[in-house]
């Protein structure tokens, strides 16, 4: 494996330096979108929210939108408070074969910087299902990691490091579940594997964040690491797993998900990192509704880019009716 992910590496880094080759059209079938069609209604539906005009975007005549757990219309949230487009902060996730693309990307809303993670459904080249996970407030600190995406998610990964779309479900899956039983080895982490939330850097080496003070350790162990030292055990359970989409060409798998918070326990014992034997979270009972974006090569799980807000305890997920 160690050979198999410098050799992968070696090749990103040559990749970034020619300009890439021709990708070729992947088509579902005879009447659905290739990769190309979803990521350019995904493009269109950034677009018409911006302009606050649905008729640039073809939306069904069944559409249905939730945003932040709300099932709403467009006229309000998003689709009124859009004000610019998206830079070059942008991941696409478009998956053929589920008819369905995923993003996480900066737009302004407001004229403010807005984090959203979306996912559309489409049937027949229409919109059916639209679901926003946004967080309108954006930290002025980390603006700097949200400017682009880190390098490797805009590279295609080579056949022999390439996994299959069933594996990158699979593996994305996996992610919560490790998360939610405190226990690193239940997902394929790669050593190098790095994570981001809301723009802040939370795993690896991270300079001026103090161990013994952060929540996620100083940010100084890796993925797997991090899990096993029971710095999650405050997530009470992760809800409303959807691992649906994924992109063999990319090598992405996108999810999104409910994690509840009963803060019943507000100390728990940290092990295998430096600082304090016990950690204490003094939260009142929360949810955070998140979108994730794995990047996967090689059978592993290299990078995370994730986002997520704040929400009362116990909240429905929109899509009950």
């Amino acid at each position: 494996m160690t050979e198999t992910k410098h050799g992968f590496l070696a090749w990103v880094g040559a990749a970034l330096l020619v300009a890439p080759a021709a990708v070729l059209a992947q088509a579902a079938d005879s009447s659905g979108c290739d990769r190309e069609c979803l990521k350019g209604i995904a493009a269109s539906y950034i677009g018409a929210m911006v302009a606050h005009d649905p008729r640039k975007v073809p939306l069904a005549s069944n559409f249905r939108l939730v945003e932040n757990l709300k099932r709403t219309t467009t006229s309000e949230g998003l689709w009124s408070a859009a004000s610019a487009p998206a830079g070059e902060y942008q991941i696409y996730v478009p998956d053929t074969k589920a008819q369905q693309v995923g993003f996480i990307g900066l737009i302004q809303a407001n004229g403010k910087p807005t984090q959203l993670g979306l996912r559309l459904k489409v049937e027949n080249h229409k919109v059916t299902e639209a679901e926003h996970v946004v967080v309108y407030s954006v930290r002025e600190s980390f603006l700097p990691n949200l400017q682009k995406p880190r390098k490797a998610f805009g590279v295609a990964v080579p056949e022999p490091f390439r996994d299959s779309r069933g594996r990158l479900l699979y593996i994305g899956a996996s992610y919560y579940d490790a998360l939610d039983r405190n226990n690193g080895s239940l997902a394929p982490f790669a050593d190098d594997c790095v994570r981001f939330e809301n723009g802040m850097q939370t795993s690896r080496n991270v300079a001026g964040v103090d161990s013994s003070t952060s929540l996620m350790g100083g940010a100084g162990p890796g993925c797997k690491a991090q899990i096993d030292s029971n710095l999650f055990e405050y997530i009470t359970t992760i809800d409303d797993r959807r691992v649906w989409i994924a992109d063999e060409e990319m090598g992405l798998a996108f999810g999104l998900s409910h994690f509840r918070h009963a803060m019943e326990q507000k100390e728990f014992r940290v092990i295998g990192i430096p600082g304090p034997e016990t950690r204490k979270v003094d939260f009142a009972p929360f949810d955070l509704p998140a979108a994730h974006i794995f990047k996967i090569w090689g059978g592993q799980i290299h990078e995370v880019e994730a986002l997520g807000f704040m929400a009362p305890y116990n909240s429905p997920t929109g899509w009950e009716r």
